[in-house]
């Protein structure tokens, strides 16, 4: 065994070599924005390699709970949605808890703002610290109605439907992509035509191409230019494609590619392949920069290592894979900068002083600014214990310093159950001792 838990601890002793092959779970993001769809979509639409995580679980709860009819294999592996035709009706139950679920509670914000009631829409305790307040006073803008009762500009929000239109709205971009994305979702569905026009540099654009490509795929059409000004008709209806093959979780695949770059591979990461439609899948172009090589097929995607060198990028367009690179710094030759990441700072936790002081316990030296970190490797890592914040990708992370002469103690590791339940034992299946 290469492991040892205890209730809240998962030490991982040293791991010499990774290689094997693994089988990705669906994506969350596909997961998420396909089940809001299906559910808002004319005809029933058959879902495949659907995720099974903490936050596709959020949405089901709330799709259900607006009266959408699911049926789910056990496995999750296939699954039947009937689509409501349009807007849900008023629910019984107008309170949503959306945990954790970046992915459910910004769509859904946007979404009921379309559905005559008052709701509140809260989540757990990480969730009531990140901002939402870009998208509910554009929602404000656009005609919504809506109070904080705890604290300013997050969770739980106290909203009145019913009242949003479609319009004119300006929204920051620099912040997060989710924040537009469930304008994206929801507007094609008010009354009138939206135009979004954003402010400063829109961050993550691959995931917005993501939800575009998805939207056409459901019979709707928004454009943009340069991503500046969105163009969004109104009074548009949503239609099922039939069926929808989730792709395997990009983002996900960045440990197992960045394991096989630093424990020499080869890794074979299957439900992925050289047309996939997710931006985290360009973490493979810098991870060659690094001196790793890929192979890129159909359906999989090979990573050998080699000697690591360290990089300087800006990383503004993969931002969650971004802290892979963080991780694999540690191992690489000479110093890793990695830039134009503020948002880093507005997600699950700070995962900028996440990132930085799990490096630093490891014996790395960190600098970090508003939107960057330096990383200086250490010559040998050191044995550590790593604070997760109840963040599932700094968990997965600093996995990968177990790649060292040294055992990496990760805290809660359970956060994993956001995205990837079974992470760590998947992450063993290739490890060797």
């Amino acid at each position: 065994m290469n492991q040892s838990q205890t209730q809240n601890q998962l030490t991982l002793a040293p791991i010499r070599q990774v290689t094997g092959e693994v089988t990705l779970p669906g994506s969350k993001s596909l997961s998420n924005r396909a089940l809001l769809l299906s559910a808002l979509a004319e005809g029933t639409t058959r879902l495949k390699n659907l995720l099974r995580s903490d936050d596709t679980e959020r949405m089901l709860a709330a799709l259900r709970q607006l009266g959408t009819g699911i049926e789910l294999s056990a496995d999750w592996q296939s699954g039947k949605v009937l689509g409501n035709a349009g807007i849900f009706n008023t629910p019984d139950v107008p309170d949503f808890f959306l945990g954790n679920a970046g992915t459910a509670i910004r769509p859904l914000t946007a979404v009921l703002s379309l559905i005559p009631g008052d709701f509140t829409i809260d989540g757990d305790q990480y969730m009531r610290e990140r901002p939402i307040e870009h998208l509910v006073d554009a929602l404000l803008t656009l005609g919504a109605q809506a109070s904080y009762p705890t604290k300013v500009g997050c969770p739980p929000i106290l909203l009145k439907g019913g009242l949003v239109n479609g319009g004119n709205v300006s929204i920051r971009g620099d912040i997060s992509s989710q924040y537009l994305t469930a304008l994206l979702m929801a507007l094609p569905l008010a009354a009138k035509d939206s135009k979004i026009t954003i402010q400063g540099e829109q961050v993550s654009k691959p995931y917005l191409d993501i939800t575009l490509g998805m939207l056409k795929k459901f019979g709707v059409t928004a454009s943009h230019e340069n991503y500046q000004i969105f163009n969004i008709p109104g009074n548009q209806a949503y239609r099922s494609p039939g069926s929808f093959l989730i792709e395997g979780d990009a983002s996900s695949a960045s440990y197992f590619f960045g394991a096989a770059a630093i424990g020499r591979g080869p890794v074979r990461v299957h439900g992925l392949g050289k047309h996939s439609v997710q931006g985290d899948y360009q973490f493979l172009d810098i991870i060659e920069s690094m001196g790793a090589t890929v192979n890129r097929a159909e359906s999989w995607t090979d990573v050998t290592g080699g000697e690591l060198q360290g990089v300087d990028v800006d990383l503004n367009h993969i931002p969650d894979a971004a802290m892979t690179i963080a991780a694999m710094a540690l191992f690489a030759q000479g110093k890793t900068v990695i830039r134009n990441i503020y948002n880093w700072r507005v997600k699950e936790t700070d995962r900028m002083h996440a990132m930085a002081e799990g490096l630093t316990r490891l014996g790395a030296t960190v600098q970090t600014t508003a939107d960057s970190i330096t990383i200086d490797p250490p010559r040998e890592i050191r044995a550590a214990t790593i604070d997760t914040y109840g963040d599932h990708r700094v968990a997965m992370s600093f996995s990968l310093a177990a790649l060292g002469n040294a055992p990496v103690t990760i805290n809660d590791p359970e956060c994993t159950r956001k995205t990837f339940p079974d992470y760590f034992d998947v992450f063993q299946s290739i490890s060797r001792n």
